[in-house]
Formats: C-alpha cells, sequence, structure tokens
C-alpha cells in the first residue's frame, strides 16, 4: 500500500529572517571527535532479531557466517542535548543528536573510522524523548551513505523504530537495533569473495532516513561521518607500504559538515515539515556551529566537505582576507577517489548529500593568516541555484597559528585509484529504465507515482547491469538524485529541450552516489546491483522533495 505521509496538510509557513550571529566566537575542535569501539555488546548479536533482548523486529542479517569475522563493535545512542549552542546570539536548545565517548551529545554525532575487511556491527539505540515538543519525530532509521550494505541494515525508510512504533517493515517496536556494516567492496562475489578495490567508499556518513521525517530529524542532529579506510588509502601518512597513498592523516584529516538552518525571532531553530517546497535556511551550521573558527598547524590537510541539506546548494571557495582564491587539490567526489588529483582547483559546487575531499597545504601561509570558507551560490528558494555572487558570504574563518609537532610527510600522488571497467559489449547489452521526477496532482512524484513502501516499483536481479535514465522534465527544480547501495557512471547529460550534449566535468566523471539532475535535463548511469538482496530506494536528496514522496523502492531478487 501506499502510505500518506503521517502529518496534517497545512500551508507553508513564511518566516522573518534569522536574527544576527557573532561571527568567529566558537571555535571547532582541531581534529574528528571519534567513537571510540566497545570491546564487546550485552547481549552479543545474532543474525536474526533479538527481540527478546529489546531488539526491534528487523530481518535476519545475510552472510552473517560469511563476513562475520573479527568484528568491530560500537554503541550508537541517539538522545536529546537540551543545551546546545549553534552560536552564542541564539539561546541554548534541543537537539537530537548522539552520545560521544566523552559523554557528550553532540549534533553532528561523532566520526567513526573504518577500514574495508573488519566488519562493523553499530548497536543503534534509539533513546530520544517520545513526547518532545517542536519539529521532527522520534523514530529512527539510519542509513550510512552510501556503503556497500545488506538491506536491513540499509536504513530503509520503512524499517524506522522506538520503543513505542515499529514503521511498517519491522514487526515490533524496539529499544535498539543492529546495524551489520560488513565494510567490503562491491563485487563480493566476483573478486575473491572481498570485493573490487576500486569500488572503494572513504567519505561516508551516517543520517537518519524515517519515513517522512528525514528532513526534520537530520536537521535536528541524527548525523554524523563514517570515514573508510583500507591498503591504499591507509588513514597513515606514514605508511611505509609502497601502495599506500599517504594522504594528509588524522588529526589532519577533517571532516566538515554544512547543513543550513532558519531561525525565529527569538534564536530557536525552526522548520516547517508540513510544506513540499520546505524551507530555505538562512544560517550555515558547520559542524553544528554558526560562523566557527577552525585552527590549522602549518601543513596539508585533507578536508571532507559534505553537503547535509536539506536543500541548500553551495558554491565554495577557500579565500584570503583580501578576497583572493586560493588553490587547493581535489581528490574525491561522493567519497570516491579520482583516478588522478585535480590540481589548482579554486572551486567546490556541492548540493544535498554531495561529498568532496580537497588537500590545502597551510604551510604557504604565514602564522597568523586568516582564511575563509565562503558560498557565493545565490539561491532564493529550494529550487536550486539562481546564480553565483561577486562577494559571498563567510562559513568558516580557518586560522593558520602553528608549526605542526612534526615534519609533514604526507603527500598527494599522480595517481589515486582506478576506476573499474565498462565494457563496450556491457554498455551496448545494458537494459535502460526512464524515470522522470516531476510533480503529480501537487505532490513530488518519480513517473507519476508516490513513494510505495511496502511494494517495489522496480525490481533487478542480483548480479545484473543496468542504464538508468533520469529526466527532470520541469523549467525551476533541481533534484540531487541518490540511489542506494551501488556507486554508478555518469554516461551523459542532455538539454532535453534543445537536444544538445552538456559537458561532464572532471570531477563529476568517475564514481559517484548523487547525481545533480538540473532543470529540462535527462542523464544516463550505468550502475550494476551485487551482491545483497532485498529493499532499497532511490529518492531525491533534497530531503524535503524525499519526506513528500520523491521516492521509490527498487528490489534485488535472486
Amino acid at each position: 500500500m501506499i502510505l500518506a505521509p503521517r502529518k496534517s496538510e497545512a500551508q507553508a509557513v513564511v518566516l522573518p529572517p534569522s536574527p544576527p550571529v557573532v561571527p568567529w566566537a566558537i571555535e571547532l575542535p582541531p581534529e574528528a571527535n571519534l567513537l571510540q569501539p566497545v570491546a564487546a555488546l550485552d547481549p552479543p548479536p545474532l543474525a536474526w532479531a533479538n527481540v527478546a533482548a529489546g531488539e526491534c523486529g528487523r530481518d535476519d542479517h545475510p552472510r552473517f557466517g560469511q563476513l562475520y569475522v573479527n568484528p568491530v563493535f560500537y554503541e550508537l545512542r541517539a538522545r536529546e542535548n537540551p543545551d546546545w549552542v549553534f552560536n552564542p546570539a541564539y539561546p541554548p536548545q534541543p537537539v537530537w543528536g548522539w552520545l560521544g565517548s566523552d559523554g557528550q551529545v553532540t549534533a553532528p554525532g561523532p566520526t567513526i573510522f573504518a577500514r574495508y575487511g573488519r566488519p562493523v556491527i553499530a548497536r543503534i539505540y534509539n533513546e530520544l524523548p517520545q513526547d518532545h515538543i517542536g519539529f521532527g519525530s522520534p523514530e529512527i532509521s539510519t542509513h550510512l551513505h552510501n556503503a556497500h550494505n545488506p538491506s536491513e541494515s540499509d536504513g530503509f525508510p520503512g524499517d524506522f523504530f522506538s520503543p513505542l512504533k515499529a514503521g511498517p517493515n519491522l514487526t515490533v517496536p524496539g529499544q535498539w537495533r543492529d546495524h551489520f556494516w560488513p565494510n567490503v567492496y562491491a563485487g563480493i562475489e566476483q573478486f575473491g569473495g572481498i570485493g573490487d578495490p576500486r569500488e572503494a567508499l572513504g567519505t561516508c556518513f551516517y543520517h537518519d532516513h524515517n519515513l517522512d521525517f528525514t528532513a526534520p530529524n537530520v536537521l535536528k542532529g541524527q548525523i554524523g561521518f563514517y570515514l573508510i579506510y583500507d591498503w591504499l588509502d591507509s588513514g597513515n601518512e606514514r605508511d611505509n607500504s609502497r601502495s599506500a597513498l599517504r594522504l594528509p592523516s588524522p588529526p589532519y584529516d577533517y571532516p566538515i559538515l554544512l547543513q543550513d538552518m532558519r531561525f525565529d525571532v527569538n534564536g530557536m531553530q525552526s522548520y516547517d515539515q508540513l510544506s513540499p517546497e520546505g524551507i530555505l535556511g538562512d544560517m550555515v551550521a558547520v559542524n553544528g556551529k554558526i560562523q566557527p573558527v577552525l585552527r590549522v598547524a602549518r601543513r596539508k590537510y585533507r578536508l571532507r566537505v559534505v553537503n547535509g541539506g536539506p536543500s541548500r546548494f553551495y558554491f565554495l571557495h577557500i579565500v584570503n582576507a583580501a578576497s583572493v582564491q586560493q588553490p587547493f587539490i581535489r581528490i574525491a567526489t561522493d567519497g570516491n577517489l579520482l583516478p588522478r588529483p585535480l590540481h589548482n582547483h579554486r572551486k567546490i559546487e556541492i548540493a544535498p548529500a554531495e561529498r568532496a575531499d580537497i588537500v590545502i597545504d597551510f604551510s604557504v601561509y604565514p602564522i597568523g593568516t586568516e582564511l575563509y570558507l565562503i558560498d557565493r551560490q545565490i539561491q532564493l528558494d529550494t529550487r536550486g541555484p539562481d546564480g553565483v555572487s561577486l562577494a559571498g558570504r563567510q562559513l568558516l574563518k580557518i586560522i593558520v597559528d602553528r608549526e605542526p609537532p612534526e615534519a609533514d610527510v604526507s603527500r598527494v600522488p599522480l595517481l589515486l585509484r582506478g576506476l573499474p571497467t565498462i565494457s563496450a559489449a556491457e554498455l551496448a547489452s545494458a537494459p535502460v529504465r526512464s524515470f522522470a521526477f516531476d510533480r503529480t496532482n501537487g505532490q513530488w512524484s518519480i513517473n507519476n507515482q508516490l513513494f510505495d513502501v511496502e511494494n517495489p516499483s522496480v525490481v533487478v536481479q542480483k548480479g545484473s547491469y543496468e542504464i538508468w535514465e533520469l529526466v527532470n522534465p520541469s523549467g525551476g527544480w533541481h533534484h540531487p538524485i541518490h540511489i542506494h547501495l551501488e556507486e554508478g557512471r555518469l554516461l551523459s547529460m542532455v538539454n532535453i529541450e534543445t537536444g544538445v550534449q552538456i559537458p561532464i566535468p572532471p570531477e563529476n566523471q568517475g564514481r559517484r552516489d548523487v547525481y545533480v539532475l538540473p532543470p529540462n535535463t535527462s542523464m544516463r548511469i550505468f550502475v550494476r546491483f551485487r551482491d545483497w538482496q532485498g529493499k532499497y530506494v532511490m529518492h531525491c536528496h533534497n530531503l524535503v522533495h524525499e519526506d513528500h514522496a520523491m521516492m521509490l523502492r527498487f528490489d534485488i531478487t535472486a
């Protein structure tokens, strides 16, 4: 059946501008806030749902006996922090973050460092207040974007749970749920049980995927980083292995989350979850703080920039005090290392859920230098970009304030990670499916259908490959389309009014999982469906559109 949104219909609320903030009054921590693993989980993880011990009624973990080897255990506890401070100009206020190893509940949550070949059991507890005040809904379904995970651990929208409620795809509510994240490359059945290393993802993030309430819950803090390393991108710049890239490593490997927000006249975060068009924020939180400061050493850093949405697009630069754009090296898109680094870059265009990894060398600046991450994107509403401004607005101040404690031995080599091959025969034989992202009777839709959480719109066979054609027939809206489970390759983009091919920039020619679909455009994507069976989704990652039914379920069968 098709589930209607679990909310009443209402007109969008027109809000006044957010009150002014005090810039550069909050400092970000100098390194990522790591979540430490625990020695064991009590009760121990099982392949099936441990309903008797309080777990919600999920499906069984597939291939558990094969891949549950030498696991790492984490406890992720979703909790409310009643006194979060976005900026000193605003009062302390509640957020729904995650409990860290330091005992603090933060939004975004703590960062997890993972490794390919070391499976993770993330025991996720829902300890959110069930009688809360304000926007959001206290059920959760955590998606690890876009790891190659089995269906029951993918954060399917209908798998939401709380101690009181179970989504339509679960059997019973629960206090917790085990997510089995095996940390395998795609293609484990074709490459000797370990997968294809060319399919590695590095920059992932976990976020709530609750049916109808993804946007408000993510805005409220249900998001955090999950970084995966392997023998190539090893997370150790002093790695002596000949295969290691030796990119800047922790603490100089630093994630940056951008979220657009709006606050009421009292400085309290506001969101209208009833409007199908949403509300564009006029403040940008950087790792949960508005106009913070990041202090750096005079050396190379790897910055992993993630657009946490819900609706804003960014056109980012790093500039000096005279507003001169500074160069950096682009090394990854959507968490996928590029085949070769792109040197002398000066901008990052990034839509909701897109990621961009860059390396910038702060050793060229004297101590005391102040740089700024600025956004020059003009965006008037949630439809998408409306142009580029000359000045832009400052999001983050970066102060070069010290020498590194030891020599910087990191590097950016000439080659990064190769691309999996797509043969001419595969391109010629791949079936083509077409999906139109538009409106139907005022609701967001795909192929004139609203999201049906219990029945698939598409069924594909495990081990198959297809070309998916994404079409945006509208003249006004941009749709960042996300396909769960697999990375794909963008083959072509065409203006459907003129028939003219649209060039694909180098940073978008590799593997990716978010495909920005501009107005009056069609694009073709080559995607494989490997290793897992079950239910997954494709949706617009403008989270407001996703919450208002611009999503479809696809099932992978044997």
